[in-house]
């Protein structure tokens, strides 16, 4: 996510403006990384990105932090797309959904966005939980830094996690599966000898089936049955992806 930018009026895909109609995005298959994820390939602007992007089960809700449909609710997709460092554009959102228009996805979806290498991404599974994440470390520091430090222009490097899960989750143990993955963010960080919690910009989204009437699982704290699940597959990911990324 880029630190600072304005949330859509809606979740799904705005209309593209005249002004960047035409955008040359050109998505093809590279490979299938695991739950539902494919690693995307497209030249945009003269770059060669990735992107990867999750075609959701109807059943499934997201709770993320996303730049694009962040929140709690229903999700047909999640983008995290890759930019070119010193990111010149100033509507995110907009941008990302011209992306997700060429991969022909349609309804609510989140996009998340990195200056990454999208394709260097990393995963961790544990009893049915998946986590994906994507490592750019280029700018990091503490989240509790001194006034002074949150003026300065951030570039988006980022930590973008993706969880995916089988079990449903009640709002409450949603918004806390976010906490743990993060808590399990800056754990993997420490481990591998960064002295930080992270990047300004980083993102998180959780996928997990709608409740039924039992109200889903009430609790995805760290040590709860799934919560130790999700903390434990976002370590693996992340520690692997902060001992590459460095």
């Amino acid at each position: 996510m880029i630190g600072g930018a304005r949330q859509p009026r809606e979740y799904g895909p705005p209309p593209v403006p005249p002004s960047h109609q035409g955008c040359a995005i050109r998505s093809v298959r590279v490979q299938l990384p695991a739950q539902r994820g494919e690693l995307r390939d497209r030249h945009e602007d003269g770059h060669h990105l990735h992107h990867l992007v999750w075609r959701l089960d109807p059943s499934l809700r997201v709770c993320s932090s996303a730049v694009l449909g962040g929140g709690i609710g229903p999700r047909a997709w999640i983008l995290n797309a890759q930019v070119p460092g010193g990111y010149p554009r100033f509507d995110p959102d907009r941008h990302l959904a011209e992306i997700a228009a060429a991969e022909g996805l349609t309804g609510p979806g989140a996009g998340l966005m990195t200056a990454a290498d999208v394709a260097a991404y990393t995963t961790g599974h544990d009893g049915g939980v998946t986590a994906t994440v994507t490592t750019g470390l280029g700018v990091r520091g503490w989240a509790a830094a001194p006034e002074s430090a949150t003026h300065a222009p951030h570039r988006p490097g980022t930590v973008n996690i993706v969880v995916t899960l089988p079990t449903a989750l009640s709002d409450a143990a949603l918004v806390n599966a976010v906490a743990t993955a993060t808590e399990a963010k800056v754990q993997a960080l420490l481990d591998a000898g960064l002295d930080c919690s992270g990047t300004p910009t980083d993102a998180v989204c959780v996928a997990a089936p709608e409740p039924g009437p039992d109200g889903g699982e009430p609790f995805a704290g760290p040590r709860s049955a799934w919560g130790a699940r999700i903390a434990r597959a976002v370590h693996t990911a992340v520690l692997a992806g902060a001992s590459t990324a460095r």
